[in-house]
């Protein structure tokens, strides 16, 4: 069933669709790119840390019209354990080819948009957007605001499921590249490394999640929420462009790894660089819950 508190902006006759996308869509576009004659395959990606299985009830609950659910765990991250026993990450990449497919029978094809969003500022949303440029996919874009902005739109809620039909994806040459730890271990103090986690993480005061308390030596701190105005939307591309070169400094934007918890709220400063111009900084996927594990790598706090 579908209901809306205001019917969204659309024609009875389809429209052609906007010009390509890049990183971020807001309500307006998207309900553009729904009414088009080409219109984006939307994924849901609401998620909580403490309770996996919210995401999952909040969109039987209600989700945009025509969205799928994919799960963080199942969908967006690959096994924990590598082939040799090690610890990969709470959420490591699954296998491109494997994460390919699962798109493809979505009914994702080259060419063909794809809208991720989330309940959760835009992170588990940028975690889709880098997975799909990884995959070579660059008609990839965010909802700017999530959920809540949809809803505060009067944008149209819906408890159908969709119906999937078979696109036509292959992966292509990546977009973004990923880092593993060793070869991290060797940059150390060659790249600047940004950490997306809360202060009190980064400082080693608290740690409710990983092994051991504390970061990567040589890193920087910008909580990920940071890229985010008053109204929980992406900051302008100009001011984002400001914070971040202070923070770089004299490094390039190629000479930057961003790295987190797990691997996902890292994206989320990497589609800010993304939004403010800075193409070409890399993400490290196992992050601090793959380094804090390894007892011959070296850690900080304060």
């Amino acid at each position: 069933m579908t209901t809306s508190a205001t019917t969204p902006t659309s024609s009875a006759i389809s429209t052609p669709a906007p010009s390509r996308l890049d990183g971020l869509v807001s309500v307006e576009q998207l309900q553009a790119l729904l009414a088009s004659d080409a219109p984006p395959l939307v994924v849901d990606v609401r998620f909580d840390l403490a309770d996996t299985s919210a995401g999952e009830r909040a969109y039987a609950a209600g989700h945009i019209p025509g969205a799928f659910y994919l799960h963080l765990d199942r969908d967006l991250s690959g096994p924990k354990q590598d082939a040799f026993g090690g610890f990969r990450g709470r959420h490591p990449l699954p296998d491109r080819d494997a994460f390919a497919a699962r798109l493809n029978d979505l009914g994702l094809r080259p060419g063909r948009t794809l809208v991720a969003y989330d309940a959760a500022d835009g992170m588990y949303g940028a975690r889709v957007w880098w997975m799909l440029r990884w995959l070579g996919h660059a008609d990839v874009a965010v909802l700017d605001g999530g959920f809540a902005a949809w809803q505060q739109a009067g944008g149209a809620v819906s408890t159908d499921l969709p119906t999937a039909a078979a696109g036509a994806f292959e992966p292509g040459a990546p977009l973004e590249e990923p880092l593993s730890a060793q070869d991290l271990l060797g940059q150390l103090g060659r790249v600047r490394l940004i950490d997306a986690r809360a202060g009190e993480r980064f400082r080693g005061e608290v740690e409710p999640l990983d092994a051991q308390a504390g970061h990567i030596p040589g890193a920087t701190n910008r909580f990920f929420k940071t890229n985010l105005g008053a109204d929980g939307r992406f900051k302008p591309p100009a001011l984002l462009r400001e914070e971040f070169a202070a923070l770089l400094g004299p490094q390039t934007a190629e000479a930057t790894v961003h790295q987190c918890g797990s691997g996902v709220t890292a994206c989320h400063n990497l589609l800010a660089m993304h939004h403010a111009g800075l193409a070409g900084s890399r993400l490290y996927p196992g992050s601090w819950s793959e380094w804090s594990a390894n007892s011959r790598f070296p850690l900080a706090k304060g």
